[in-house]
């Protein structure tokens, strides 16, 4: 059967469009596959670090949920602001509003509380501005996320590093590191028992994100989970004080304290090509000969 088209929403529940063509390039690019593309106002404004105020970012996702037509809701980028929404949000309402909501980086703190709060389903993936309307997009991502919207379940292969054996299913959950840790403790951390904990992160200095680590390590959160996959952590800048630790270095001092089969190498995070993961679906994962097989399942809205 031929894949239906979709109606996507790009709103702005966290930063504003560092490049505001970017936004045209997103719509005209979706279009072109053959979507439909609404923007909310939200997408085009800017108030102080934020694409709107609080109050404003608040009615646009309620706005956008509300829409009878709408199928994917796609973030407009990440930055920070969804901190500051998720104990206003109606996550019980938000889940009968069946939609499909997609995004990473800060877009984590709303999945996450999505998931802990009212079971939400939702998609670690492709955003507008970076992805959608990258000058060049990544035929790897696009082919992914139609993939898994398109479909009831989708497989994937790819390389990664970790013990090989290892095979298990789980509920699919995680994101950004920065977001995990910052709610740990908190109610919108969903308590995932046999979990597959997938991580990324941008601009963290490898000690930070040993920390994070940590942090989630002593909250007892890696110790509950079937197998941890690491994405990718970008743009951090190695100093003197250094002296040889790097992020392989940090892997691999907490490989050595977790229990738990640890991988790195999946491609998620903010980097060009990307899966795209259903946040609360179930994944099947087996590993053999560095290379892993993830099917994901059970994630219809």
């Amino acid at each position: 059967m031929e894949p239906q088209p979709l109606h996507f929403t790009i709103v702005a529940g966290a930063g504003f469009a560092t490049d505001a063509q970017a936004v045209d390039r997103a719509s005209a690019r979706l279009a072109g596959l053959g979507h439909r593309v609404d923007c909310d106002p939200t997408a085009r404004g800017r108030w102080q670090r934020f694409a709107a105020p609080d109050d404003a970012r608040l009615a646009a996702i309620e706005r956008v949920a509300a829409e009878r037509d709408t199928d994917v809701v796609v973030m407009l980028r990440g930055g920070y602001g969804f901190t500051r929404l998720i104990g206003r949000l109606d996550f019980q309402q938000l889940r009968r509003a069946r939609k499909r909501w997609m995004g990473h980086s800060d877009f984590t703190a709303f999945q996450l509380a999505a998931l802990a709060n009212a079971g939400m389903v939702t998609f670690a993936g492709p955003m507008a501005a970076f992805d959608f309307g990258a000058q060049t997009p990544s035929a790897f991502t696009l082919e992914q996320c139609f993939g898994v919207l398109q479909n009831d379940e989708w497989q994937v292969e790819c390389a990664l590093d970790g013990p090989a054996g290892v095979s298990g299913s789980g509920v699919l959950w995680g994101g950004n590191l920065a977001m995990v840790a910052h709610l740990a403790g908190t109610a919108y951390l969903p308590n995932i028992e046999g979990g597959i904990l997938f991580v990324e992160d941008v601009g963290e200095h490898p000690y930070r994100i040993e920390r994070m680590l940590y942090q989630l390590l002593h909250a007892g959160i890696l110790a509950r989970q079937r197998v941890i996959l690491l994405g990718a952590f970008t743009e951090y800048q190695l100093n003197a004080n250094d002296g040889g630790y790097d992020l392989e270095t940090a892997i691999a001092h907490i490989r050595e304290r977790v229990d738990v089969p640890l991988y790195t190498g999946l491609p998620f995070g903010h980097i060009p090509d990307k899966l795209t993961l259903p946040v609360g679906g179930r994944c099947t994962f087996d590993a053999r000969d560095g290379r892993a097989t993830l099917r994901f399942s059970d994630y219809a809205t």
